[in-house]
């Protein structure tokens, strides 16, 4: 089990590696710039090649994660230009450090149009263009949403839907949120082994390259977009059990995004998801 968390890039992308090695972690991931800015970054390409050498060494896998502005469904120019300039940016941050893939957001069209296709259309054309002038080989990876706000991006019909259309699909994956999937109703947390059957007839599973790791605060089909620490939340331990078990996801990384609580760090969190199921074996989730 690739397991890991998120960790901030303050002493570095190399100090975030050794951060997240420290904790136990297997998979780690962090924002490669200011996480409330879309500003370009000048960053320390020799920092990230030390990142990138210090995961080779220690068989450490990251993903990186786009600021929390990035918004994929835009009519607004400026924001648009902004948008595409920002993700580039990512993606070149990422690759340096040798990261699978940046995960993004799936849109959430807010703008004056009444048409709700012409959200998906915007966020179509973004991705085409920002693909279009990216030559690497980290992924763009979409995440689900858990319908906080608009039910926009809460389905697997959805997520394959849009990476179908792209120009360049080979150049999207997925990122599997486990507390959108379950506030959004894509998951009860006691039928993964029905949805995997879904997602994998629609081509989204083989298409995961990440999940975050979620346990919800809120019920089933809340909409709410809260995280709580694994075992303390809505989603049963079963529901957990069952999606370490799935084949495709033997060999990528499980990102905790959970809170930090008094007493209580990702370290431990790590170590008490490891010790519940790191014998988690492929079984009857079959490909």
């Amino acid at each position: 089990m690739l397991v890991g968390c998120h960790v901030s890039i303050r002493a570095g992308y190399l100090g975030a590696a050794k951060n997240a090695f420290g904790q136990g972690a297997r998979s780690f991931q962090y924002f490669p710039k200011n996480p409330r800015s879309l500003a370009v970054k000048a960053f320390d390409a020799q920092d990230a090649r030390a990142c990138k050498q210090f995961c080779q060494e220690h068989s450490l896998l990251s993903i990186a994660h786009t600021p929390y502005p990035t918004q994929l469904s835009v009519d607004d120019k400026t924001m648009y230009r902004v948008t595409v300039d920002s993700l580039l940016n990512d993606l070149e941050i990422a690759e340096a450090c040798g990261s699978i893939g940046i995960v993004v957001h799936f849109g959430q069209y807010k703008g004056t149009k009444s048409d709700p296709l012409y959200g998906y259309l915007q966020m179509i054309g973004m991705l085409n263009e920002v693909l279009s002038q990216w030559q690497g080989s980290t992924l763009l990876l979409l995440e689900n949403n858990a319908g906080q706000g608009n039910r926009m991006g809460t389905t697997l019909e959805e997520l394959t839907q849009v990476r179908d259309l792209l120009d360049q699909p080979q150049k999207v994956g997925y990122c599997l949120d486990t507390c959108h999937a379950f506030a959004s109703g894509l998951w009860q947390g006691d039928n993964w082994e029905e949805v995997a059957d879904h997602a994998r007839a629609l081509g989204y599973l083989q298409h995961v390259k990440a999940v975050h790791l979620n346990d919800s605060m809120y019920p089933h089909q809340s909409y709410r977009d809260r995280h709580a620490n694994i075992g303390t939340g809505f989603i049963p331990e079963q529901g957990f059990a069952d999606l370490f078990q799935t084949p495709e996801f033997q060999e990528i990384p499980f990102i905790l995004e959970t809170p930090h609580q008094p007493g209580k760090n990702h370290e431990d969190e790590l170590a008490d998801v490891k010790r519940r199921w790191q014998s988690s074996q492929p079984s009857r989730l079959g490909k």
